[in-house]
């Protein structure tokens, strides 16, 4: 009984180092083999149970020797021989309880610990593309600001172009009715000259009549 208490509670131990100490994929093998053994919780509480029930009799054995030995003045040999068996099996015992149940919370934390550090780089891989989008949305305002940029120099070009083309449409304009009130004066001074023509023509038409008739 003692030497498998020994080799429950090196087990045991080395389950806790590898816990506590990551060799490799050790520590994830032990990790799946305590999920294996959780999933049968019924098994476990069994063993546990039986320990704790070998544990408990082992205390009261302890217990009844020292009565005895206190009725009796002394131990015999063979009482302190089972007195020591039983302190150490119930030692053993307590010590693998012990280890149990702080292999138990040490596999719970763990894998606490393995879902947080899945989360956190779950939102460090968000954050990451939170900011490479932060990045692009810069870029693209940056590229819009200059397209603005360029956008509002060419409508002050093209601004200043159709000032430009107004200003010569007006003088234009200007030329046109220059152009247009001279040639109303010159058909005015055309008619007037083709008056003056026709009264000319009318007087020597008249001279030449008076001519002949001084002639006859």
């Amino acid at each position: 009984m003692i030497q498998l208490l020994y080799l429950v509670l090196f087990a045991e131990g080395l389950v806790a180092f590898l816990l506590v100490v990551k060799i490799g994929p050790l520590r994830e093998l032990v990790m799946k083999g305590l999920d294996q053994v959780k999933m049968r919780k019924g098994t476990v509480l069994t063993i546990a149970g039986t320990f704790a029930a070998i544990l408990l009799s082992n205390f009261f054995s302890i217990v009844k020797i020292q009565n005895k030995g206190a009725k009796l003045g002394t131990m015999s040999p063979m009482d302190q021989v089972l007195w020591r068996t039983n302190l150490l099996e119930a030692s053993l015992m307590g010590f693998c309880l012990f280890l149990g149940f702080l292999i138990d919370r040490m596999h719970h934390y763990l894998r606490k610990l393995i879902g947080l550090r899945s989360t956190a780089g779950a939102l460090r891989k968000e954050n990451e593309r939170l900011e490479k989008d932060k990045l692009q949305l810069k870029e693209k305002a940056e590229k819009a600001d200059e397209e603005i940029k360029v956008m509002k120099k060419e409508i002050s070009s093209l601004t200043e172009n159709l000032n430009k083309l107004k200003m010569e449409s007006a003088e234009k304009d200007k030329k046109v009715e220059t152009a247009e009130a001279h040639v109303a004066a010159l058909q005015k001074q055309a008619a007037d000259l083709l008056l003056e023509y026709d009264r000319l023509l009318e007087d020597n038409q008249n001279l030449q009549n008076q001519a002949v008739g001084y002639r006859g």
